[in-house]
């Protein structure tokens, strides 16, 4: 079990890394450029922004690509290739965005609350992609899909106390 924990982690840490950095980012250029849905919600919200997507895809690859140098002759590990380093950045980004664009519709407000939504969209997306080029298996899935949103709390909780997010969530 050890092992498809690290397994599954390595494998997600392009996305983490995709998902974590685009608070940093401070995008000004909102993805949706301000405009509506007829239900007269915003696309996505002022939280994606072009910068912010931009910076979480390059964050996430360069990690990848770390792990892909670092990995070589690794047993037991994922193979990690500068394509499935991109597709698990961009998958997460893509995701995560799609998680907003499922809370306008809901009519949530940015910031507010979507319970798992919030902490699996970004994973969802990232496997997706992945899954283009390469198999995951159920077991490591579902080892991502328990694991993270535990680790997704505990780094929100420690990007609010660091004054980088606005909710601990």
């Amino acid at each position: 079990m050890l092992r498809e924990i690290v397994s599954a982690l390595w494998l997600l840490a392009p996305a983490y890394a995709a998902n974590a950095v685009p608070p940093l980012a401070k995008g000004k250029i909102p993805m949706d450029f301000g405009r509506k849905m007829p239900d007269g919600n915003r696309i996505l919200g002022d939280g994606k922004t072009v910068e912010g997507f931009s910076a979480g895809v390059l964050a996430g690859t360069a990690v990848g690509l770390a792990e892909a140098a670092l990995s070589s002759g690794v047993p037991g590990l994922p193979e990690m290739t500068p394509l499935t380093a991109f597709l698990l950045s961009f998958g997460a980004m893509l995701g995560d965005s799609c998680g907003s664009f499922i809370k306008r519709r809901l009519g949530m407000e940015r910031g507010e609350e979507a319970v798992l939504l919030d902490q699996l969209d970004f994973v969802l997306g990232a496997a997706a992609l992945y899954s283009l080029v390469s198999g995951i298996s159920p077991l490591s899935l579902a080892t991502m899909l328990l694991l993270t949103p535990i680790i997704h709390r505990l780094a929100n909780i420690l990007g609010y106390r660091l004054g980088i997010k606005k909710v601990p969530w």
